[in-house]
């Protein structure tokens, strides 16, 4: 029986090689589909994820051993993202930089319909209805939506890797829901078709 991520993390902070490998396997191929969603860069995003995965083992000891891995481990991408970004413009000289992470990037990927797993011709359309009214919400609401829903993360640890406080991650996700809400003419309950959608 494989060892859960809070398992992992507990042996990786220990000093076990093997934890730290296991947490890279599962997390990787996640961490650069979710850096991509912020700049399309792919060689970027892939030298942070490793710089992260580089922080994570040298100073493992000073984690906080209670912490989601999984949230740990996205805030730290976008953050290392964020400052790669920043870095990047100040070497160019270009236009003078916001202080704002939100504005520095920006979640862009667009959530799909996986065609090849819907078999009912109704349910398809239905789910390509949603599809579009998902991608239709501004940024910050779908990468709010994607960190919950998508990755089952709590809001407080969605407020941590967007740098809002809980009451706006809640807001975020109350509005979208509602413009969701609002929008459907489905007879379909939207959080079943919801696990129909990836990005």
């Amino acid at each position: 029986m494989s060892k859960t991520d809070e398992q992992l993390w507990q042996d990786l902070i220990s000093g076990d090689e093997s934890a730290f490998s296991t947490l890279f396997e599962r997390h990787h191929s996640l961490l650069v589909g979710y850096g991509i969603s912020l700049i399309s860069h792919r060689e970027t995003v892939q030298d942070c994820v490793q710089d992260v995965f580089v922080d994570v083992w040298l100073y493992r000891q000073s984690l906080n051993p209670s912490v989601s891995a999984k949230a740990y481990l996205i805030s730290s991408v976008r953050k290392r993202i964020a400052r790669r970004h920043e870095r990047d413009k100040i070497f160019r000289k270009t236009t003078q930089l916001d202080d704002s992470l939100e504005k520095i990037i920006e979640f862009s990927l667009d959530f799909t319909v996986e065609d090849r797993l819907i078999a009912n011709e109704e349910t398809l359309h239905k789910v390509r209805q949603l599809n579009q009214m998902l991608n239709a919400l501004n940024a910050r609401q779908r990468e709010a939506l994607y960190l919950r829903y998508h990755q089952g993360l709590s809001v407080d640890e969605i407020a941590d890797i967007l740098d809002i406080n809980k009451q706006s991650v809640s807001n975020l996700l109350h509005r979208a829901l509602r413009q969701l809400r609002r929008d459907w003419t489905g007879s379909t309950p939207l959080f079943l078709l919801v696990s129909y959608l990836t990005i």
